[in-house]
């Protein structure tokens, strides 16, 4: 990603944190979906977060196919942090492994567990290396992107 793109959604996350704190933080609505009827998860999604410290952040993250049939590439770009990480489907659950590829003073990694729901919300613990407790994180799919969705797999 070039210094133009990546300058343009670091000033999307700020325009996103600026109007989401105005409003209530979302919660997840959908019931688990089974693992027969996933959604498409491709698109963009709201995030919001508390880290293993318990201090909660927010963002956007972006979800694309992966190079290997049932894989996705995810970025995620939240306060303090640009993160890359490539996850794979297991039942209705997206299990990601993911790195900090801009960080400010840290490069941290980890793993997301993220159970997936009927309306393509996703939820779950994020762990941090070096920490003992997990975060939790949530991701809803914004608007334009809701409405695909896959049958079988």
């Amino acid at each position: 990603m070039n210094l133009l793109s990546r300058l343009f959604l670091v000033l999307l996350l700020f325009a996103l944190i600026a109007c989401s704190s105005a409003r209530e933080r979302p919660k997840v609505t959908g019931r688990d979906a089974s693992p027969d009827a996933l959604p498409d998860l491709v698109g963009t999604y709201s995030v919001n977060g508390f880290d293993p410290l318990g201090v909660e952040y927010g963002g956007l993250l972006t979800i694309q196919p992966g190079d290997k049939p049932g894989e996705y590439k995810l970025q995620w770009i939240i306060t303090g942090s640009v993160q890359e990480g490539v996850g794979v489907i297991q039942g209705n659950q997206l299990i990601v492994e993911w790195r900090s590829v801009q960080a400010r003073g840290q490069n941290s990694r980890g793993r997301t567990i993220y159970t997936i729901t009927t309306k393509g919300e996703l939820y779950g613990e994020r762990t941090v290396e070096g920490y003992d407790q997990p975060g939790t994180e949530e991701a809803f799919p914004n608007d334009e992107d809701w409405g695909k969705f896959r049958i079988g797999r």
